[in-house]
């Protein structure tokens, strides 16, 4: 994996934004994120802890199976 600078990283984020939600609705994304204090490190410290790593596994690999 090639190291990106930080310009092009945003520019890569802001492309997928778009790619996943459009313009408009990407543009609100990223308005919300900036509105509201949000901690990624805390949100995905405590966005598991309730699943078995089997139990996530297994989700992770039924999850594959139907996008293919």
């Amino acid at each position: 994996m090639e190291k990106l600078t930080d310009t092009e990283i945003r520019l890569k984020g802001i492309n997928a934004l778009i790619a996943a939600l459009g313009e408009v609705q990407a543009e609100r994304f990223i308005s919300l994120v900036l509105r509201e204090p949000f901690d990624y490190t805390q949100w995905q410290q405590n966005l598991w802890q309730d699943v078995s790593l089997e139990e996530l596994s297994q989700q992770a690999m039924l999850y594959r199976k139907l996008k293919v």
